[in-house]
């Protein structure tokens, strides 16, 4: 189908007025179609939602391919549909324990596909720097509100990665000598979160 086809088709089976030049805009990746414009697409296309969406990786766009409305969602995880749909809007996944578990479970995410779907990954880099080179044990409740792992493979975890920092730490002359982490203990750091889901197994 060409993009008047499919403008044609949005048109008489949805009632949306889209010209061909936006469909062709979609498919080029210069404008994003709403929840609504991508769910006709898919109708006019006979296809699913979620064969539209190359690689999924926002909580939108898992939300999208699975076929289900914000306010669906939201009541599913236990959320008010505005504070969901700020969440969504936002990025931030700001949801309790149980609720980050239930959007695991609705949306079918791993735990390193939730993290990026919930704009984690930075705070999870900061979250294991500081394990790794404070007192662990502080880091694991943090941890696991962000990731819906058990407690003992975040505790191992953890421990692993303050236990090799230290090692590579004392391994360098800087060691004791001033700030400086040294090389070893920078490029450590650097790919933590890295050594991190080895160990968890994701």
């Amino acid at each position: 189908m060409g993009p008047d086809h499919v403008a044609y088709g949005l048109r008489a089976q949805y009632g949306l007025l889209i010209a061909p030049e936006t469909v062709v805009a979609w498919e080029r990746g210069r404008l994003v179609p709403t929840s609504q414009e991508l769910t006709a697409l898919a109708g006019v296309l006979w296809c699913s939602p979620a064969e539209l969406i190359a690689s999924a990786s926002t909580l939108r766009e898992h939300r999208i391919g699975r076929g289900l409305s914000p306010e669906d969602l939201a009541r599913r995880v236990g959320l008010d549909p505005a504070a969901y749909q700020r969440m969504e809007e936002s990025g931030r996944w700001r949801g309790n324990e149980r609720q980050t578990a239930a959007l695991a479970e609705l949306l079918g995410l791993g735990a390193r596909a939730l993290l990026t779907a919930t704009g984690g990954d930075e705070k999870l880099g900061e979250l294991l720097r500081d394990a790794a080179t404070t007192r662990w044990q502080a880091y694991v409740k943090p941890v696991i509100k962000l990731l819906p792992l058990p407690k003992r493979t975040v505790e191992d975890a953890l421990q692993r990665l303050h236990t090799d920092y230290h090692a590579k730490m004392a391994a360098t002359s800087s060691w004791g000598a001033s700030a400086s982490t040294g090389d070893a203990g920078r490029a450590y750091l650097d790919g933590i979160t890295d050594h991190f889901w080895a160990l968890v197994g994701r």
